[in-house]
């Protein structure tokens, strides 16, 4: 799906902003690959990594926000109710396995703001239309606007950690339970790769859709070869 929307040069993304409680100052996407967390930013990744640590040595585990961006992505992608994109991207991310929770563009922030504030406003440029900002993320009324795709999703704890936890056997008495193997602390750098996996089988599908309803718009048929062509591809 991805080498699809490489030729097409749709690119998706996905990178950790937080995790441990620890949260990004910076957005450099080439410094993704040069920190174990796949952070933006090598200096907050490099607490992460002692936060990480600290915890592993307590037995404990924690969360973290993935975000993921999606350039170059065309305007008219989904449709305004049973297929919206961020409804069909919202289901991908939730079937993930420790993702609790999903925000585009500005997410919960839009209930503090005003519709002045919290709305795009559109710019002419050289290539057409573009935004001064992008508090939608990319999404309006469940169809792309041409902006890049934003959301972030809420990755929760392992909850296989090394302490021991109040639970019940089988026979409903109260007891403890210790996990034992190996677990990791924070599974941020692990989803990361399967929300781009997600995302980018989810644009593609949409992408794809959005190709064959144009396609004879695109490429000129008349009524009559459209009945013809129809025809011969239902038999």
């Amino acid at each position: 799906a991805k080498a699809i929307l490489d030729f097409y040069n749709i690119n998706v993304t996905a990178f950790t902003t937080k995790a441990c409680g620890i949260e990004i100052t910076k957005t450099n996407l080439e410094e993704i690959n040069q920190n174990p967390l796949r952070a933006p930013d090598n200096e907050a990744a490099k607490k992460m990594e002692e936060a990480i640590e600290n915890l592993r040595s307590q037995g404990e585990s924690a969360g973290g926000i993935v975000k993921c961006i999606a350039t170059n992505v065309p305007a008219g992608l989904g449709e305004p109710v049973f297929d919206k994109l961020d409804a069909q991207l919202a289901k991908a991310m939730l079937s993930i396995g420790a993702i609790k929770g999903i925000e585009f563009g500005k997410g919960f922030d839009v209930a503090d703001m005003f519709g002045s504030t919290n709305n795009d406003t559109a710019k002419a440029c050289e290539n057409g239309v573009d935004f001064v900002t992008n508090n939608a993320g990319g999404i309006l009324g469940g169809i792309s606007n041409g902006n890049t795709i934003e959301f972030s999703v809420a990755v929760k704890p392992v909850p296989s950690i090394f302490k021991k936890q109040n639970t019940i056997d089988i026979f409903d008495n109260e007891t403890e339970i210790l996990i034992e193997g190996r677990h990791d602390i924070c599974l941020c750098p692990r989803i990361i790769p399967v929300v781009e996996a997600m995302s980018a089988i989810t644009l593609l599908d949409l992408f794809l859709q959005n190709k064959c309803s144009n396609f004879y718009k695109d490429k000129g048929i008349s009524k009559l070869w459209k009945r013809k062509l129809q025809k011969n591809i239902w038999h």
